[in-house]
């Protein structure tokens, strides 16, 4: 362990508070020289001469750096609620110092007691965080039968859940909300969503919430794969449509934990599936039109991705500053000067691009990128049945020329 590095012991207490924590856990707390933690936590522990004592600065992760070199050499403790690995501030103190700097002294999480009150297997269920977080994030996870055990920020968080399940077809769902795992005085209220909707009881302000998903009248997005209908989105005209959207991610290939840059997002499809196809994909979508930016916010949040970041801003000016792309995709807009070689020199090494063009320029660009980059060039063009009279016929979309590529091909000669 690397001495001059400020090293944190991080304790978790359950809703029992002082009196349930083990008595060589107290020793560890009492010891330290510096106590850090939300004000409630720090007020269960006795008074110690000589302790500093500090609540958690504002913004949190933006001032514990700060923080923490002020205490620097000396023995720090944080107090947390259960276990601090489970969306809590032992995942944030890791990530900025690292694994060697933290140790974590976990009490039992409010995930665990609640599949133990429940009798739901820990492999039966998804947990989904709402703590200092947007609870349309539970969306992403709702098919029926489906089990969400869902982390409350605070008292409001069940009702304003039991909106939003019922505004999404979602009404039906059996809501269990479990107030103070592991105190005396813990709780346990059943309903129905619609039940709650309009009319919820008090609520604790240390919940959790088990929903089994029920649908009624759900728009039927609940699929993962790629390809949602194109009335899933609200638009007013640019959109990458249904089977455009599920080649062009098949190409962009999402992974775990990766970053994509939708270019010209226009209604936002293909950033919001990317994320959609797992819970740490990001997506940062660049919209030059403002009402079209708000579509995609919009669009994000309804269908349970609202952490989508939305740059209002014209390529390639609007791509300057940030973060490293696994992926882009543009949709549109190829020919402006400067963007696709923006997009280009963006990407990190194996990232994926993927570029749309309808015009006979846009075309022409990317068969001299082809030509030269190599990758992959296809032109798509749908055909969907319509009436015709009293018979039916094929109609045909405008095709659309796609060219995929890769950072790790090499320049064909």
């Amino acid at each position: 362990m690397n001495a001059s590095r400020p090293v944190v012991t991080v304790v978790g207490i359950g809703a029992d508070g002082w009196p349930g924590v083990p008595e060589r856990l107290r020793r560890i707390v009492v010891a330290a020289e510096v106590l850090l933690g939300g004000e409630r936590h720090l007020a269960l522990v006795p008074p110690v001469d000589a302790q500093v004592r500090t609540p958690w600065p504002r913004p949190l992760r933006a001032g514990l750096p700060d923080l923490l070199a002020a205490h620097a050499g000396r023995r720090v403790v944080a107090l947390a609620s259960g276990d601090p690995l489970v969306s809590g501030i032992g995942t944030t103190l890791v990530d900025l110092l690292g694994a060697d700097a933290v140790r974590v002294e976990p009490a039992v999480s409010s995930v665990a007691l609640a599949h133990a009150r429940l009798g739901w297997a820990t492999e039966s269920t998804v947990v989904v965080s709402a703590v200092a977080r947007d609870v349309r994030r539970v969306l992403r996870e709702l098919a029926p039968g489906r089990r969400v055990v869902v982390l409350s920020s605070d008292a409001s968080t069940p009702a304003d859940l039991a909106a939003l399940l019922t505004m999404g077809g979602w009404g039906p769902s059996r809501m269990t909300v479990l107030g103070d795992l592991g105190a005396a005085e813990e709780s346990r209220l059943e309903g129905e969503a619609y039940d709650w909707c309009d009319d919820a009881p008090a609520f604790s302000a240390l919940n959790v919430v088990a929903v089994e998903a029920r649908a009624e009248g759900v728009d039927g997005f609940v699929t993962w794969a790629s390809g949602l209908p194109d009335e899933a989105f609200e638009n007013d005209g640019p959109l990458t449509k249904r089977d455009l959207r599920a080649s062009a991610l098949a190409r962009l290939a999402p992974s775990p934990g990766e970053l994509l840059w939708d270019v010209g997002a226009g209604a936002g499809s293909v950033g919001i599936e990317w994320m959609r196809a797992h819970p740490t994909c990001r997506t940062i979508a660049i919209e030059d039109v403002p009402s079209r930016a708000a579509a995609v916010r919009r669009n994000a949040g309804r269908l349970g991705v609202p952490d989508l970041r939305v740059v209002q801003g014209r390529a390639p000016g609007a791509l300057a500053g940030l973060p490293t792309p696994d992926a882009v995709f543009l949709g549109g807009g190829a020919t402006v000067p400067g963007v696709l070689e923006a997009c280009l020199g963006a990407l990190r090494p194996g990232g994926r691009l993927v570029v749309h063009g309808v015009t006979v320029e846009t075309e022409a660009l990317l068969a001299e990128r082809h030509g030269a980059l190599g990758g992959e060039l296809t032109r798509h063009s749908v055909e969907t049945a319509a009436r015709l009279g009293s018979f039916r016929g094929f109609t045909p979309a405008r095709a659309v020329t796609q060219w995929a590529w890769d950072k790790t091909q090499k320049e064909s000669s």
